[in-house]
């Protein structure tokens, strides 16, 4: 075998080392944790759900920022290049500086099969633990139970929405979802649960094995009005606060979240008022109901299962008026397309399918077929495209100023269309 010198290479030679995309277990991959001396001297916050996980890593990130520590942080899936999964001090971590990490988890796997999920888990997780910060903030992928991260003991979970996602891996429903998630508990630790609603087997994993459970409602709270909000906790308030920087009603449920956490350690994090207020005010994260203004204006939104699109289909509403809106739509083949497409048919003039650089996913014709069988008898306007970006080109060419374009569906969606980065649109014509 050559042996892989960039950091594409590696990511190249993840994808060759096990014969599944997904194999659920634990035992290698700790295997290969205890192998490398894998450990953190900061506190860890590990944040799983299924929908919000990236905005409450990111709102974690901001706050801590903002109150002076250094951050690490481990996000995924990425929109354009892997680095964007490992942040230090709120910037991706040079492919050259990662590259180490992967030679490192090569050497001490040696016959031990590794996903490439796992694989890369790993290698971001040792970058991570060998740079100086004062807190690990960690994404959970797939689940919780069994998912690569789990293979580090947090010392505060943070479990945010669950939904129905993933069931061939996870189960039928919220209750199988929500025990499978509730893993990342630990005895004796905090438990963020951010869901207002959580599965009743989440909270009874939770009391079985004795973590800190904070609850949404009992715990801590928040309420607002169309100016400002407020947070209350456990014999701590914030009031007058202004909205997080990322758009749409459910991020208040995310930052409440996430403030909950921060307190939950304030005895080795001291985070201040001010911190909290500026870190949600000046949050960024790409491609989570992300408004591009323009003409047309135009939407970014990462929602991929049926929750999350209905949650984007809400916020479209709250917008101001758009005489027609144009939507780049694509998805994996594994997902609910139906469930994806319901919420939207209402609100969406123009479609225009797209395939992805993907073997899961749909093809362009597949996602056109489930939108005419689901439009039944309104014959919806679909167009057929090779990518995302040949899919925005298109919709921009029919579009006037005043409307917006909204593409969803999948990370490669989003991705594919901020390749070159981010669009700024101009209409081309005024007809």
């Amino acid at each position: 075998m050559t042996t892989p010198r960039s950091l594409d290479d590696w990511l190249a030679h993840c994808e060759r080392q096990h014969t599944k995309s997904i194999d659920m277990g634990l035992e290698r991959v700790a295997a290969v944790r205890d192998r490398l001396g894998l450990r953190f001297g900061c506190p860890v916050i590990i944040v799983a759900g299924t929908n919000g996980k990236g905005s409450t890593c990111a709102m974690l990130e901001s706050i801590a920022r903002h109150a002076g520590y250094r951050t690490g942080l481990y996000i995924k899936p990425h929109l354009v290049s892997f680095e964007e999964r490992c942040r230090v001090a709120g910037a991706p971590l040079p492919a050259a500086e990662l590259v180490p990490h992967f030679e490192a988890v090569e050497a001490a796997r040696g016959d031990t099969p590794l996903t490439w999920f796992e694989f890369t888990t790993l290698a971001v997780l040792r970058a991570l633990s060998r740079v100086p910060i004062d807190v690990a903030i960690l994404e959970v992928g797939l689940g919780g139970r069994l998912d690569a991260v789990n293979v580090i003991d947090g010392d505060c979970a943070v479990i945010t929405s669950i939904d129905l996602d993933h069931m061939e891996y996870l189960g039928p429903d919220r209750e199988s979802i929500g025990w499978e998630k509730a893993h990342v508990m630990r005895t004796g630790r905090p438990a963020i649960v951010s869901d207002p609603m959580p599965p009743q087997r989440l909270l009874d994993y939770g009391l079985e094995i004795g973590a800190d459970l904070w609850l949404a409602g009992r715990d801590f709270n928040h309420a607002g009005d169309r100016q400002q909000w407020s947070w209350a906790g456990r014999g701590r308030r914030y009031s007058g606060m202004a909205y997080p920087a990322l758009r749409g009603a459910n991020q208040l449920l995310n930052a409440s979240g996430a403030i909950a956490a921060l307190e939950s350690l304030r005895d080795r994090l001291p985070i201040t008022a001010q911190a909290v207020r500026t870190g949600l005010a000046l949050v960024e994260l790409e491609g989570r109901f992300q408004i591009v203004p323009g003409q047309p204006t135009l939407v970014l939104d990462v929602a991929h299962n049926p929750h999350s699109v209905a949650t984007l289909a809400r916020n479209l509403d709250a917008m101001g008026f758009h005489p027609r809106t144009h939507a780049v739509f694509g998805a994996m083949r594994d997902k609910d397309i139906a469930g994806l497409l319901a919420p939207m048919l209402p609100l969406v003039d123009t479609w225009h399918t797209c395939d992805l650089p993907t073997p899961r996913a749909a093809a362009a014709a597949e996602l056109a077929a489930a939108l005419r069988a689901a439009a039944a008898a309104r014959a919806p306007d679909v167009r057929e495209h090779a990518g995302p970006g040949a899919a925005l080109a298109a919709a921009i060419a029919i579009a006037d100023p005043a409307d917006r374009i909204v593409v969803f569906g999948s990370f490669y969606t989003v991705g594919g269309v901020l390749k070159e980065g981010l669009p700024r649109l101009s209409a081309p014509h005024l007809g």
